[in-house]
């Protein structure tokens, strides 16, 4: 199959899962009958081409397997005829994006709010269980249960469908769905490739369209802007071999401006409001990073406070974490490690608070502690871009 036709079955995928599941009832039987199109797609498309609107060819064929599972059951049988008599096929091709309504289904008050966020990165972002597993330091079987019952807790539910605006819509947990599909994009959890864009272009458009919806919440503009604003420098993330290169060290006229004014205009917009979600308050430290022209013009001192602000409104040992880099950054290297000490117990077993300590060394001029939190660091983490980054970076002390 064509790259082209991938990307756009991947595209569609949470759309059409979407429409057969507020239509049918059945989330386990509407993935399935999507798989079954998508196969077919996979089939038919290469020789006789691709249909005109491949969303509603998508929809029909997976509607017609589960009509065939429908008629196998008189229960079923009467809920396919209630369904066409109320929305015709061709009806469903509309200007709704129905990826929108897998968020609003995923993310249903009758489930916690892990559940809701595993179910939807599986179903709304294509995320891999093991790689939702990974989001949440769990092992992989812990989450496929949990997703699994989260499905079935679904299944027990006369309308499964919250729409959007109402007041069954968790948003924090959307908003939180979207924050994670976007992080691994940003920084993938494993393979050889530091960024994966698809994921990360998937999160800025589904969280447009959530702002589309919402466009007075400063959380949603907030975490819009601070996508913008990350996503703005992936360019100067990777040198030439797809090797990591950290923030201070990045050519900064490789940063994407139009991306940079865009998420600096949004997050400026909700200042009115004051400072007051997290995701806003990131956005702010986002774009003090984009307006520093040089890594030493940086406000270092805004940036610490900002993070305080996140620390005191929503502990969180990541949190804790950033706020030890920008306090080294402010009042000296032995500031930051004391910081990192108390996070030994929450971040047992990430590689994030050993690559953290390791830099800080470095900037206290211990490179043998700094070698020795890298090579932790490399240890742990499941990404190649990073452990490679890591790795080099214990060498090059090596040879000081």
């Amino acid at each position: 199959m064509d790259p082209s036709d991938e990307d756009l079955l991947r595209a569609l995928a949470p759309q059409v899962l979407g429409t057969l599941t507020r239509r049918f009832g059945d989330f386990d039987a509407a993935e399935d009958a999507l798989q079954e199109a998508m196969v077919a797609a996979g089939a038919t498309w290469p020789t006789r081409g691709r249909p005109d609107n491949p969303r509603a060819w998508l929809i029909q064929v997976a509607q017609r397997r589960m009509t065939d599972a429908v008629r196998a059951e008189v229960a079923r049988r009467r809920r396919e005829t209630v369904a066409f008599e109320r929305e015709a096929p061709d009806a469903e091709v509309s200007d709704r994006d129905d990826s929108l309504a897998m968020f609003v289904l995923c993310c249903h008050p009758a489930l916690s709010p892990a559940s809701a966020i595993a179910l939807t990165l599986r179903a709304v972002g294509g995320l891999d269980t093991a790689a939702i597993a990974r989001a949440f330091l769990l092992p992989e079987s812990t989450m496929a249960q949990r997703i699994t019952r989260a499905k079935r807790k679904l299944a027990t539910l006369e309308r499964p469908f919250a729409r959007p605006g109402g007041q069954q819509w968790q948003l924090g947990a959307v908003l939180h769905v979207l924050y994670l599909i976007f992080t691994e994009g940003h920084t993938s959890t494993s393979g050889p490739d530091l960024r994966r864009a698809d994921l990360a272009a998937e999160a800025i458009r589904l969280t447009r369209a959530v702002r589309e919806l919402r466009p007075d919440d400063t959380e949603v503009t907030g975490l819009l802007a601070l996508m913008l604003l990350t996503d703005a420098r992936h360019a100067a993330r990777t040198g030439a071999h797809g090797e990591l290169i950290p923030l201070i060290e990045q050519d900064r006229t490789k940063w994407d401006r139009t991306m940079i004014t865009e998420g600096v205009r949004l997050v400026t917009g909700t200042l009115g409001h004051g400072l007051n979600g997290p995701y806003q308050i990131q956005a702010a430290i986002a774009a003090l990073h984009a307006r520093a022209p040089r890594a030493e013009d940086t406000d270092w001192s805004r940036i610490l406070a900002l993070y305080t602000m996140i620390e005191r409104r929503t502990p969180n040992p990541m949190v804790t974490l950033n706020r030890a880099v920008a306090l080294a950054m402010v009042h000296g290297p032995a500031a930051g490690l004391a910081l990192t000490a108390e996070l030994a117990d929450q971040l047992a077993g990430t590689h994030r608070l050993p690559a953290v300590r390791g830099h800080l060394h470095e900037m206290a001029g211990d490179y043998r502690a700094a070698i020795s939190d890298y090579l932790a660091a490399a240890g742990r983490t499941t990404s190649i871009a990073e452990r490679d980054y890591l790795m080099i970076r214990a060498a090059q002390l090596r040879s000081r």
